[in-house]
């Protein structure tokens, strides 16, 4: 089935073709900062990639190698790992006074808890190629900085390595992926901060000059060495290449990183490499909290864990979040929340009966072929959706022969494969204690029937109802079970 997507780069859903023409894809996903525990609005975006992947690998037939970043080194993690910068930092045995030491246990430890929640929200690592550190690839990363100084689009000054942006400007357009003001280019003004506003078009930094007390490493270049650490930008590019090479297929990421980053990237690579940084790239918009931006100044700031401390299942939080079209905003709420968690029971319970036998009529029906097709089409959710429950709510599945029930619990395996958020098994039954009087109900109600005393037996196993639990003839007698409250 043919995927679509809306490609940034042409501002157009575009028929999705793989670089090599083959079955291989290459997808790149900028990755978490890990100074902190991941809020909701990075879940967003992760799971955007997550399911990209998916209906590549699922509906498409793709054999996708999908990296994912991890930024270990830049203006936040070296701030937050500093010695006195947090007072919990001791805790976590950083207490070096080697920074580039303390650096790699803090964010260590964040990428960890990093994993944990993406697994909580069934991102799965095994379908990663791979999650690499930034820092593992300084060296990479110095000679792309070398590439684009000789080939005369970067310079030293005072230590630091900066993009010369007007003479690529003179060269390229910038600004392929969000209008830029390149009229306002501030000629002789750099950047040195890795992240900055939209109106900041001028030189950014590649390479920052050492500072006291903060990680660094050695970079050789011409003779001299101009020891201090990889600007931000730099980092995807570099890895990017050695990893998985360029041009990449996908380049994924929320549509906050289109500027400055995205499109620092795509002139590093071009500068750098000769090469185009990717063929396509896919952006998720935003995610809103009851209808504002968040913030912790409206007190509107979840990670992940304050969702789930509030007693919430991670997978409803995965739910909500692929209900909507990526590129949409989702306002994220506490009752969309609750009624995202009523819909995926549905979907469970309705599955769940596919698997009872014990009632089987003479339809058959089938379902993926339309969901998968919704999906292929810019990975359509809201519409898969409204097809999967509008089949739900129009089939009884004890009218459907045993085949067609085996036929659509495989069709629902593979649908859940893609929004991983249900149970494809039988229902788990659960270990009720029956107690003796409800036991003796029973006995007596058997015997009833045995002696053909219809009116008694009906008059028992209203007794046991009125008592909470439901009562099943069976070949071998009867089953009790207790009523859902």
């Amino acid at each position: 089935m043919t995927i679509r997507l809306f490609n940034t780069l042409s501002k157009t859903i575009e028929d999705f073709q793989s670089v090599s023409g083959g079955s291989t894809v290459k997808v790149y996903t900028c990755g978490p900062t890990v100074y902190n525990y991941i809020h909701i609005g990075n879940i967003r975006s992760f799971l955007f990639s997550d399911l990209l992947q998916r209906v590549l690998r699922i509906v498409g037939k793709y054999d996708v190698q999908w990296v994912m970043n991890i930024t270990d080194i830049d203006d936040k993690t070296i701030r937050d790992s500093a010695i006195g910068s947090k007072e919990w930092l001791n805790d976590m045995g950083i207490q070096s006074d080697n920074p580039n030491h303390n650096l790699r246990l803090f964010t260590e430890y964040f990428a960890q808890k990093f994993i944990e929640d993406i697994h909580s929200v069934g991102i799965q690592t095994a379908h990663f190629h791979t999650m690499p550190r930034a820092t593992d690839y300084i060296e990479p990363m110095q000679q792309l900085i070398r590439n684009i100084i000789d080939n005369g689009y970067g310079y030293v000054s005072e230590g630091n390595v900066y993009f010369a942006l007007g003479d690529w400007m003179a060269k390229e357009h910038y600004g392929k992926l969000f209008t830029v003001d390149t009229e306002h280019f501030k000629a002789g003004v750099r950047i040195d901060a890795d992240e900055y506003d939209r109106e900041s078009v001028s030189d950014f930094v590649l390479w920052k000059a050492r500072k006291n007390n903060e990680p660094y490493w050695d970079f050789p270049y011409n003779g001299y060495n101009l020891p201090g650490r990889p600007g931000w930008h730099i980092e995807c590019s570099a890895m990017g290449q050695d990893i998985l090479g360029l041009p990449l297929d996908i380049h994924t990421g929320g549509v906050d990183l289109r500027f400055p980053h995205h499109e620092d990237e795509i002139a590093q690579s071009k500068a750098g490499y000769g090469l185009d940084t990717a063929n396509y790239w896919c952006h998720n918009e935003f995610l809103e909290v009851e209808g504002k931006k968040m913030s912790k100044s409206l007190g509107n700031f979840y990670t992940l864990r304050d969702i789930t401390d509030k007693g919430y299942d991670p997978l409803d939080i995965r739910f909500l979040m692929l209900s909507g079209h990526y590129s949409s905003v989702i306002n994220f709420t506490f009752s969309g929340l609750d009624a995202v968690q009523k819909a995926r029971k549905r979907v469970q319970d309705f599955v769940y009966a596919l698997f009872d036998t014990r009632i089987n009529g003479d339809a058959s029906a089938t379902v993926f072929h339309d969901v998968a097709t919704a999906l292929a089409d810019n990975l359509h959710t809201p519409k898969a959706l409204e097809i999967l429950f509008s089949f739900i709510n129009n089939t009884n599945p004890a009218t459907l022969t045993a085949e067609s029930k085996l036929a659509l619990i495989e069709e629902f395996r593979t649908i859940n494969d893609i929004f991983g958020v249900w149970n494809i098994e039988a229902k788990p039954q659960e270990h009720i204690i029956i107690p003796d009087d409800i036991i003796a109900l029973a006995e007596r109600r058997l015997q009833a029937k045995k002696d053909k005393n219809f009116a008694e037996a009906d008059s028992l196993r209203a007794a046991i109802a009125e008592k909470g639990y439901t009562l099943k003839d069976t070949k071998e007698g009867y089953t009790l079970e207790l009523n859902e409250r």
